[in-house]
């Protein structure tokens, strides 16, 4: 288990309920690997392995599960999703238990091994690392950045819509889109994210067709131009509905480039990263084992 102590109010309570379903499903005693400001779950994975994990749990919000992905990628050992954040997206992608840790727990002890993709990104220069869910640039990264860790434990993923709804006035920026064999898109943008899958808090889905196991990045580039757009690009989104509109530009491949006239906040899995002027995405096709329950699709 690696667990983001800072996501708990009474840790010992998690750790009793973890060790108490280990035991009832056959498992060994777990071993407890806490995360640090300096290293958020990469480096007690590494031990985790080293150790002889057999299957390796993070216990934290999305960018534990990120880091923990980093040192699991492409090892054959398996990830249990379990729900310790506000987000928990992969686990939402997947339709895997995020409010309930018990099920969740069942879910990596008793289920079956399942591949999915894992993302690269490098901002600027910054060496490539790990994304599960989406990169982008723009409003996605202003509403992550602007919503306060005390409103997130309060009310949970609508301090993002909040924080988001602030920046709707912020007047975009000039992007260019490169997604290898189709046509390179230069625009004025809201945003640009690139997902290997869909659905972000509160079941929305900018990008319907996204999977996180086709061997694909899909990207949308948001672009309203007024208020009267925004409203349809909302009632596009809730709906979800397929045939697109003309704010929302989607694009797909193994790889995708944005570059920026200048410096726009990004964020990676709903960490900040700060202002970049380009992104460069990859996918690594099923470097990841994640525990789905048996039956599942």
């Amino acid at each position: 288990m690696v667990v983001n102590p800072s996501k708990f109010d009474d840790l010992t309570a998690a750790e009793a309920k973890v060790d108490q379903a280990c035991r009832d499903h056959g498992w060994p005693e777990p071993r407890w690997y806490e995360t640090t400001i300096e290293d958020p779950g990469t480096g007690q994975t590494h031990r985790a392995i080293a150790e002889g994990a057999g299957l390796v749990c993070p216990l934290g919000g999305d960018g534990t599960v990120r880091a923990v992905a980093e040192g699991l990628a492409g090892t054959g050992i398996p990830m249990g999703l379990l729900p310790g954040g506000t987000g928990n997206l992969l686990a939402r992608n997947l339709k895997l238990p995020v409010d309930d840790l018990d099920a969740a727990l069942t879910a990596a002890l008793t289920g079956r091994n399942h591949p999915v993709d894992v993302g690269l990104v490098g901002f600027d220069d910054d060496e490539p690392v790990t994304f599960l869910v989406m990169a982008g640039m723009g409003l996605d990264a202003d509403a992550v950045g602007g919503a306060s860790t005390a409103l997130k434990k309060r009310i949970g993923w609508l301090a993002y819509a909040l924080s988001g709804a602030k920046a709707l006035v912020k007047v975009g920026f000039s992007v260019r889109v490169d997604a290898g064999a189709q046509r390179a898109l230069s625009q004025h943008a809201a945003t640009v994210l690139v997902g290997n899958c869909g659905e972000l808090t509160g079941g929305l889905r900018l990008m319907p067709e996204a999977k996180v196991d086709d061997g694909l990045l899909d990207a949308v580039v948001v672009s309203p131009r007024s208020i009267s757009a925004w409203f349809a690009v909302g009632l596009y989104v809730l709906t979800r509905h397929r045939r697109g509109h003309t704010a929302l530009v989607h694009l797909s491949g193994p790889q995708i480039t944005a570059v920026t006239r200048k410096p726009i906040l990004a964020q990676l899995d709903g960490d900040v990263v700060g202002p970049r002027s380009r992104l460069d995405c990859t996918v690594r096709p099923g470097a990841l084992l994640v525990r789905l329950p048996e039956g599942t699709a």
